[in-house]
């Protein structure tokens, strides 16, 4: 990768520097991540962040189509349609695994989501990586030119879109048990918005309101929403004063229908050296032989749920709802960050924004995820070093 920086960095590195970074992290609120972040950046050099950017395009071109509301309905007849949708998504979440292909490094699509990431986390993540490595402030995580005065303008404009705060709510179930919390606190840190339960709602008429810490009943005008509805499905024991699918007085920071027409939905209409072949159960003419070389994913889980990677036969016989389910050619991950010890897989996730009154969306900086089993992802990694989530820096513009 940025070959001098990964020198630099692995010879300067010790785990005592990898603890005091994680003191660091700690500190804000008193614990670490549930999560595991990983020892080291990922170094992006320009060829590869010419790709990933190139790649990022193509996926923004489609979604800008205009026949791209009637491509994706099916997706919310099979599962919600909530009133009000705006024009276009706020946020965009595109992974990338960086892979090998007749020799040559190339990134792949894995996913992309019409849905908030961690924003938040990501941003801070980087001063704390700056504080134990200070020479690491001669990179940037950031895209277009942005610093980081930059980018939270920009976030904030896309989550707040001209609101007080205090009129904006972070939406979940249960924040305080997401495996993605530290965000939610970091999100209140940086714009001064509360995060609150879907069970903490009050309803009047089409009015939503929350309770503040003095206990007074706020107005709720636009909702950052981070509930993923599989779980909501899922939670019947949930007792909510309002339902998503009512007419409601309120604007949306990433309308709930985004979650569904940007998603693995998608995958099967995507063409070019960035993507990968896939195909939905319900058009598979005939089950490919060479099934060792294919994923079968459920269209609308979250966070690597339902994926089988080991595929038989039987699996997708199996599958009744076959319009729910796609089939997805294997890539092959090219392990190029060279750790201490041996070399570890890395998926890129690229973060953009999308207020309402940009004609397009601004990529503004990255995620990264460091792997050394099959699966990419903080779930499938456990008791290993140099894996977990991280941040991709690359040389300033």
């Amino acid at each position: 990768m940025i070959q001098n920086y990964r020198n630099l960095f692995n010879e300067n590195f010790s785990e005592e520097k990898y603890q005091s970074f994680l003191i660091d992290l700690a500190s804000d609120f008193g614990g670490l991540p549930t999560f595991r972040v990983a020892e080291s950046p990922f170094f992006i050099p320009n060829e590869l962040k010419a790709q990933l950017l190139e790649g990022s395009q193509q996926i923004i071109d489609f979604i800008k189509r205009e026949d791209f509301n009637q491509l994706t309905q099916k997706s919310l007849n099979i599962n919600f349609n909530v009133p009000n949708q705006d024009s276009h998504t706020q946020f965009l979440a595109i992974d990338f695994g960086i892979c090998e292909e007749n020799g040559r490094i190339i990134p792949k699509l894995i996913e992309v989501q019409g849905f908030p990431s961690v924003f938040n986390f990501q941003y801070n993540l980087f001063k704390k990586v700056k504080n134990t490595y200070p020479y690491l402030s001669e990179l940037t995580p950031y895209f277009g030119g942005l610093d980081e005065a930059g980018y939270l303008e920009k976030f904030r404009e896309t989550v707040l879109n001209g609101h007080q705060p205090e009129h904006v709510v972070l939406l979940e179930i249960e924040p305080e048990k997401q495996n993605t919390k530290v965000d939610f606190y970091y999100c209140r840190k940086d714009l001064g918005i509360p995060f609150i339960c879907v069970t903490e709602i009050i309803r009047k008429g089409k009015q939503l309101f929350y309770r503040n810490e003095e206990g007074i009943e706020i107005q709720i005008k636009r909702i950052y929403n981070r509930v993923i509805f599989d779980e909501l499905d899922a939670r019947k024991d949930l007792k909510m004063e309002f339902s998503f699918l009512e007419e409601l007085d309120v604007e949306w920071a990433g309308h709930p229908n985004w979650f569904y027409r940007i998603s693995k939905f998608i995958l099967p209409y995507l063409e070019g050296p960035y993507f990968i072949e896939t195909t939905l159960l319900s058009d598979l003419k005939d089950i490919p032989e060479d099934l060792e070389n294919y994923v079968l994913k459920p269209l609308f889980s979250f966070s690597g749920t339902g994926v089988i990677y080991h595929v038989q036969k039987s699996d997708i016989e199996a599958v009744t709802e076959k319009d729910l389910y796609i089939l997805q050619k294997k890539v092959h991950y090219l392990p190029v960050l060279k750790a201490i010890e041996g070399e570890v897989k890395v998926e890129v996730r690229i973060l953009a924004v999308w207020p309402e009154k940009d004609e397009n969306p601004t990529l503004i900086g990255n995620l990264v995820r460091l792997s050394r089993g099959e699966m990419i992802g903080v779930k499938f990694n456990k008791d290993r070093n140099w894996v977990g989530g991280t941040i991709g820096l690359m040389e300033k513009e």
